[in-house]
């Protein structure tokens, strides 16, 4: 194991070594382009632009042989090079230092969990759900004991939430199976969510992320816009669909129908189309009322119990089912059935603030735009940006305050990302690329910030070009 020191000098001296580390047996296979571990047509693959020698595939997957396995049923054919999916936009010099940088992080041991850390983790969660139990049953069900109940609730829902997020990256077991099992346990039996919807939105996130149409994180529903880009142009294709009267979005996603509009997709862009759902001048002012307080208990809580429903993914559906007999059978004795179902909403309001505010600090106040191809490391850096290292920073965030070195290495368990911060920030450096580190007070008000911007150049588009 290399101490920081050795893996700073070894960084800035040497690029050595294959460029992509060992070929997995399946070689052929590198040139067939795929998604990360989640399912959706093949159709929307090339979208992704990935090949298992890219470095985002190998950031995915830490079982390359086991991958591909799956992979060789689906190989249809040699790629050409001019093919979008060699990320025409990528700088060779930065690829070959950022998979140096992960060579000396593996070396280091930072891909080593520390089990311990995971199961205090566990343990804090389950201790906040019995002292909930407690203050009711012994207390009763006063406003007093309720709001104080719900707080404590909200709270362990939120750090469920991530440590869930940990075994749904399979940064915590070697074995891919041992992190899919506990994962949907956490999400499901601890939260009662879909372990297969969440992978299904959140790799896609992590492959493009803050790229329209193909981060769904990033998809508004014409409530807000978002960047530079999108205030601004003349519509693109899903503005043809709206015009014409149809819904245009992502195939796959639940109640999304489907747009035939030819060409090539373009943001949603409104200023100098005059299209005005809502005052997106006034967005950083209604955000407060319809983004944290409805994302968890409206949208997203709808979203799931469609998904498993209409997917047929009967498990996660069992393993919501035994969260909400769990529940109820817990607080019904306290609050009737209507009072507990309004306990459990009055929850998820709370827990949807804290993960709205958490989840975008990093995110909607970075570039927000088309794909422009660019290498694994920058196309990351682009979009990601971290909030200062503390103690409570790391409870408060589920360690997401180190997002960039989270997207760069998702596998990477998350008590080690401090630890390779230090080598990412010295490789930006290195090339000129901005590393972004603030505040967390800073980070929460950017965006505010940052949809006031967005929202101030959609009405200078939409009333003057």
């Amino acid at each position: 194991m290399k101490s920081l020191g050795e893996a700073e000098k070894l960084l800035g001296d040497s690029r050595a070594g294959p460029e992509c580390g060992p070929r997995p047996p399946c070689s052929r296979t590198c040139q067939l382009t795929c998604l990360p571990p989640v399912a959706a047509p093949v159709s929307s693959w090339k979208d992704f632009g990935f090949s298992p020698c890219q470095d985002a595939f190998h950031a995915f997957h830490p079982d390359l042989e086991l991958v591909c396995k799956f992979l060789k049923p689906l190989l249809v054919g040699e790629l050409a090079p001019e093919e979008p999916s060699l990320d025409r936009g990528k700088s060779s010099e930065i690829t070959e230092d950022f998979r140096a940088l992960k060579r000396m992080a593996e070396n280091m041991d930072l891909f080593q969990t520390d089990h311990l850390f995971f199961l205090l983790l566990l343990a804090h969660i389950v201790v906040m759900e019995s002292a909930a139990w407690l203050i009711i049953s012994h207390f009763g069900s006063g406003w007093l004991p309720t709001l104080l109940t719900a707080c404590i609730l909200a709270t362990a829902q939120a750090q469920a939430g991530w440590l869930q997020h940990d075994y749904g990256h399979l940064s915590v077991y070697k074995k891919s199976g041992w992190n899919h099992v506990v994962h949907k346990f956490v999400i499901g039996h601890l939260k009662g969510a879909s372990a297969n919807w969440w992978n299904h939105r959140h790799f896609q996130h992590h492959a493009k992320p803050n790229i329209f149409h193909k981060d769904p994180d990033i998809k508004m529903l014409h409530v807000f816009v978002l960047g530079e880009s999108q205030p601004l142009e003349a519509a693109g294709r899903a503005q043809a669909c709206a015009l014409h009267m149809h819904m245009c979005v992502t195939p796959g996603d639940v109640g999304d129908p489907l747009c035939s509009v030819p060409g090539p997709w373009q943001p949603p862009k409104y200023g100098k189309k005059k299209l005005k759902y809502l005052p997106y001048n006034h967005q950083h002012e209604y955000f407060f009322l319809i983004g944290p307080p409805l994302l968890i208990p409206m949208y997203f809580q709808y979203q799931i119990i469609m998904t498993m429903v209409m997917r047929r993914d009967w498990v996660d559906l069992a393993w919501a089912i035994s969260y909400y007999v769990r529940f109820f059978s817990t607080y019904t004795p306290f609050y009737g059935i209507l009072g507990a179902l309004l306990f459990l909403n009055f929850i998820r309001f709370l827990e949807s603030h804290w993960f709205v505010w958490v989840t975008q600090m990093n995110h909607i106040v970075m570039e927000i735009d088309l794909d422009h191809h660019r290498d694994w490391f920058s196309s990351q850096l682009a979009a990601t940006c971290n909030v200062e290292q503390s103690f409570f920073n790391d409870w408060f965030s589920g360690h997401l305050n180190f997002q960039i070195e989270h997207h760069l290495f998702p596998t990477m368990p998350r008590h080690n990302l401090r630890k390779v911060a230090p080598l990412v920030r010295s490789l930006c450096a290195r090339h000129g690329i901005q590393y972004q580190e603030k505040p967390l007070l800073r980070a929460l008000l950017d965006i505010v910030g940052s949809l006031k911007r967005s929202g101030q150049l959609w009405l200078d588009a939409y009333l003057h070009k």
